[in-house]
């Protein structure tokens, strides 16, 4: 009976360390890289579509990203959509094309990135623990209204804490190997 709940924990609790992992993407490293930038929304024609929709995105050179915009018409649009994203970096336009370029790492912004990896990492843990919590409430109500024995409480509560152990491990480490991406830089 509660394997649904231990279940679905195991869905959310996935999905939460994908997200965090689709995060931590969007943090230069020092290379260009263009998952800094292709989901970045732009208007075009009346909607909000991601950057890679609307543009060929290449990394001509270690620091450069290279934005080809598929219509002309759309290279006002999408400076501003870059302008007022969070990369911090200022689009050059040369009439064709944008150019992003990324200054040379220095050891302040390293640390600065490790910080809000760190931030990051630890939301995450937070998250998955509001969802461990919410899953043994629901454990400990069927456990009250007589649906599962107590062995059965122990048994998911033993679950539970496997599942939250796993993924923080799995957050741990994709953070550990970010923080080496900014180490090596």
């Amino acid at each position: 009976m509660y394997q649904k709940i231990v279940d679905r924990l195991e869905s959310e609790m996935a999905d939460i360390v994908s997200q965090f992992e689709d995060q931590l993407k969007s943090i230069h490293t020092g290379r260009a890289s263009t998952a800094l930038i292709e989901d970045i929304k732009v208007s075009s024609y009346g909607s909000m579509m991601p950057l890679k929709q609307v543009a060929t995105i290449s990394v001509p050179e270690a620091n450069v990203i290279l934005i080809s915009p598929w219509d002309i018409s759309q290279k006002n649009s999408i400076l501003s959509a870059l302008k007022n994203s969070d990369i911090n970096v200022s689009p050059s336009d040369d009439g064709k094309n944008i150019r992003l370029v990324f200054p040379p790492m220095t050891e302040q912004r390293r640390e600065e990135l490790k910080k809000l990896v760190k931030t990051k990492g630890e939301e995450a843990r937070v998250a998955l623990r509001n969802l461990r919590e919410d899953a043994w409430r629901e454990v400990t109500k069927m456990e009250k209204s007589k649906e599962i024995t107590v062995d059965d409480k122990y048994e998911a509560e033993k679950t539970l804490n496997k599942q939250i152990s796993n993924h923080n491990a799995n957050i741990e480490a994709i953070s550990n190997t970010k923080y080496l991406q900014l180490d090596n830089i």
